[in-house]
């Protein structure tokens, strides 16, 4: 039968991605850490081995052909791993396996996420960002003890625990039992005089300092797009510093914007005059070159219609040198009303192609209408009148009157 106990740990399923495994364990991570839930201690190290396993592939492959014990024996083909290597000797008697008892090392702290607004201008041509950073370190004068060496001792009212157990009865031979955070040592499980503490961090064995970091926005960088500082989190005693991971936002651009890999796309207006007889503009690009657009007389522009000028999109990025394409859709605009007297509209029509032929149909009767502009509140308005009028007719009608169908 397949061992599925370590996927139980993280709350995922058998067939669980890379992600999924990843997404569970800094949530379950995070809910357990000791530092939040100093009781949960073992729980944590059950999710954070786990995790170890399930996230390397090698070891996930072996765990799921031989589970736990094929991890800790190998999987007969030589390609085991030591026990002590793996398991330790805490997580062999969390799952009844033995094991050696190599020690896994301090904690990892979190990763500090910050958002970083850019500039479409800044993904092209690239950029050095300086970003100002609090975070905690270690108290240099007292290395982070906290006090003068040998001045921190266990709390004696929670055995160095940080929670104290309670107990309350609640019926005859039935008593519940709660923890609370201890009140003398406020959880740490240590107590530092006060005559002893350092001065400069007053026992809180870290300091928060103010740090510069010099973020480097390369060319065609994306939104959303990571860049990660290894090891600039928050300090902590005993424990790894998370990353420090910058998030690229892209602020919207009047211009351009992108779309697809790395192409670029902007509206441009031009009038019925243009459209027919040709035209030249200028396009202020993102790197500050000036690219003249010109369309020959005769080659018709429609409403709609979208052109492509190849390479001058976004450079690729980790290769700058290619670029995608910039896209041109255009959007025509027509003449007012009565822009030019009748003789002028038909020398305009004779060079125009011609119109189609009108034939008046005969032997019915045609009846001529007037057009009107189209607005929506004019639509409404008439169907309001409408559904009036029926309601008139209704209202009038005495009682026992029906519809007649036909």
């Amino acid at each position: 039968m397949a061992d599925n106990k370590l996927y139980e740990i993280l709350g995922v399923s058998r067939n669980a991605s890379e992600s999924e495994i990843k997404r569970s364990y800094h949530k379950l991570a995070k809910e357990f850490h000791p530092d939040k839930n100093p009781a949960a201690g073992d729980k944590f190290k059950e999710i954070s081995y786990a995790y170890e396993v399930l996230s390397d592939p090698k070891k996930r492959t072996i765990y799921d052909k031989y589970g736990l014990k094929g991890l800790q024996e190998g999987d007969g083909q030589g390609g085991g791993f030591p026990p002590d290597d793996l398991l330790g000797h805490f997580f062999g008697d969390i799952f009844g396996m033995g094991g050696g008892s190599r020690s896994r090392g301090p904690a990892r702290g979190e990763d500090t996420i910050h958002p970083l607004k850019v500039s479409l201008e800044d993904m092209y041509v690239g950029k050095t960002a300086k970003l100002q950073l609090s975070k905690n370190v270690i108290c240099g004068p007292c290395k982070g003890i906290g006090g003068k060496p040998g001045s921190v001792v266990s709390c004696k009212d929670c055995h160095g625990q940080g929670i104290k157990v309670s107990y309350q009865q609640i019926a005859a031979h039935m008593t519940r039992q709660f923890q609370t955070r201890c009140p003398t040592c406020h959880g740490q499980g240590e107590i530092i005089n006060e005559k002893d503490r350092c001065p400069k961090c007053k026992g809180k064995k870290v300091l928060n300092e103010t740090k510069i970091l010099e973020v480097h926005i390369e060319k065609g960088m994306r939104e959303n797009q990571k860049i990660y500082f290894r090891g600039e989190g928050d300090q902590q005693p005993d424990t790894q510093p998370g990353d420090v991971i910058i998030v690229l936002q892209q602020k919207p651009h009047e211009v351009f914007q992108r779309t697809g890999q790395d192409d670029l796309v902007m509206k441009h207006e031009i009038t019925l005059t243009e459209a027919l007889c040709g035209f030249e503009f200028v396009v202020k690009h993102l790197d500050g070159r000036d690219l003249l657009v010109k369309h020959a007389p005769g080659e018709v522009i429609k409403p709609g219609d979208l052109k492509g000028i190849q390479g001058e999109g976004m450079p690729q990025y980790k290769n700058p040198f290619e670029k995608g394409n910039l896209y041109i859709k255009f959007d025509v605009v027509f003449p007012e009303n009565n822009f030019a007297p009748e003789e002028k509209l038909k020398e305009i029509e004779s060079i125009l192609p011609p119109r189609p032929a009108f034939v008046m149909p005969t032997g019915e009767d045609v009846e001529e209408v007037n057009l009107m502009d189209y607005t929506a509140s004019e639509r409404g308005r008439g169907r309001e009148e409408a559904y009036a009028s029926d309601d008139d007719e209704h209202m009038h009608a005495g009682p026992g009157v029906q519809c007649a169908h036909q």
